[in-house]
């Protein structure tokens, strides 16, 4: 708590006395109230979307194991044929394209994965994945697959519609706005809560207005923690602040390091999985770099990926995205079979070690099925949240809103030594997640302009009086 100067005087000149904290307090609250309510109102819809599509996103892992059983399981036997039998076969099934990459079957019940790119009718963006019983080599089915995750086409759908609302690459801009704005809205209920100073009382016995506030308030405060995690985990991401966030972790040597294919030799006439330039590999060599690949510890689930040209190596990388990760990957020369390259996500720096665990929380893999349980239960709390912030904006007075109870110029009250560090602090924040920083600007022009109009209505109305 701040001091009272002393009443004595004295003739040395005397600092400025700090502002009282209580002061302080009470001229931020009616800023971050309208900054809160400004949000709530106007970014709303957009997390209404998110949310909801996003729980649709987190129900999908499960839905898609039961639509796609046919494909993904098949009965467990006695012995796994070799790799290079079952891509041959899904090569008889299937001549178009090119392998892109195969993911080997990870548990007995399992099938292998076979992906073809280059496949008409297909998504340049996508692979046809054809899934092969690695006890017989019958091919059991074929679906369009997106993504490292391995998502089929009911992932793939969802996932569009959460991400981009099946628009393109224009359409990730109502996501990235539903995450520049999801921690300032959480963080300032918190600050609003917390901050009250009037007594709380409980929801029982209440009604209209105050239950719904008591409501909102509460589960907002349960539900902020998980709210923070995924504004920050989604903008990783984004088309604009992703892009920023880029450049600092490379600035900071903190990428997300990738593995070198380069062998410098060219086995274009080397039989086996080497390849010529443009051409696909050969299968008779998959079991054998396989094998190199499990001789330095890369256990299931991995991924083989073919050479790029006649003087690559062909990489074989984990990815299992759950707990605990598993990221490790080497580059086997098809000629020699000797590993040489490996990289290991025990070597990753922090931060693209705290990316690539965020990402993973943010969609649902790391932690499995809880994972996806708790994101499908912030989904649903944040979708109450916006029912309910409307309600009381409903409830109060749409017009009225924007009048006296939440009034204007509450920045003007603000201590010059708090207002000038905030606003720096949001110019640069502004900065780099832009899509906060170009609503606020606006929201802020628009205050001030409706705060003159209504000004200079109260003036004429003076002096026709």
């Amino acid at each position: 708590m701040s001091t009272t100067p002393s009443a004595a005087t004295d003739a040395s000149p005397r600092p400025a006395a700090p502002v009282p904290a209580r002061s302080v307090r009470s001229a931020l609250r009616p800023l971050i109230l309208r900054l809160h309510f400004y949000a709530g109102v106007l970014v709303a819809p957009f997390l209404l979307v998110a949310a909801t599509t996003g729980l649709l996103y987190a129900a999908s892992f499960q839905a898609e194991k039961i639509v796609y059983a046919h494909e993904l399981t098949v009965p467990a036997g006695d012995h796994k044929l070799p790799l290079s039998e079952q891509v041959a076969a899904a090569r008889t099934a299937h001549p178009e394209g090119k392998v892109s990459a195969v993911r080997p079957s990870p548990e007995a019940d399992a099938t292998t994965r076979v992906l073809l790119s280059g496949v008409p009718g297909v998504d340049p963006d996508h692979t046809l994945a054809v899934f092969v019983d690695p006890y017989t080599a019958k091919v059991r089915g074929s679906l369009e697959q997106y993504g490292s995750t391995g998502a089929l086409p009911l992932r793939t759908w969802l996932d569009g519609l959460h991400g981009n609302l099946r628009l393109g690459e224009s359409g990730r801009l109502y996501s990235e706005l539903a995450a520049s704005w999801l921690w300032v809205i959480a963080g300032g209920g918190l600050l609003l809560w917390f901050g009250r100073r009037r007594d709380r009382r409980t929801v029982r016995g209440t009604s209209g207005r105050r239950r719904t506030l008591g409501l909102h308030g509460t589960l907002g405060v349960w539900a902020a923690a998980g709210f923070l995690f995924l504004s920050a985990t989604g903008l990783t991401w984004s088309t604009y602040a992703g892009a920023n966030i880029d450049t600092l972790r490379t600035s900071l040597h903190q990428a997300t390091p990738a593995i070198s294919a380069a062998t410098g030799g060219d086995h274009a006439g080397h039989s086996g999985s080497g390849t010529g330039a443009g051409k696909e590999a050969t299968p008779q060599g998959l079991d054998a770099i396989l094998a190199a690949a499990r001789a330095r510890g890369l256990g299931d689930p991995v991924e083989i990926v073919p050479p790029a040209d006649a003087s690559s190596a062909d990489v074989v990388k984990q990815i299992q995205r759950s707990w605990p990760e598993k990221q490790d990957a080497v580059a086997v020369d098809p000629a020699s079979g000797k590993v040489v390259d490996e990289l290991r996500f025990a070597d990753y720096p922090l931060l693209a070690k705290l990316t690539r665990w965020g990402i993973d929380a943010h969609t649902g893999t790391l932690f499995g099925l809880v994972n996806q349980i708790a994101l499908m239960a912030l989904a649903l709390a944040l979708i109450l949240l916006v029912v309910w912030g409307y309600r009381m904006w409903w409830l109060r007075g749409r017009a009225s809103a924007f009048g006296r109870p939440i009034p204007r110029g509450a920045w003007q009250h603000v201590p010059p030594q708090i207002l000038v560090p905030a606003l720096a602090a949001v110019a640069v924040l502004g900065y780099f997640v832009p899509l906060l920083g170009i609503p606020l600007a606006v929201f802020l022009a628009v205050d001030v302009l409706l705060g003159e109009i209504a000004h200079r209505r109260d003036r004429r109305t003076g002096a026709a009086g």
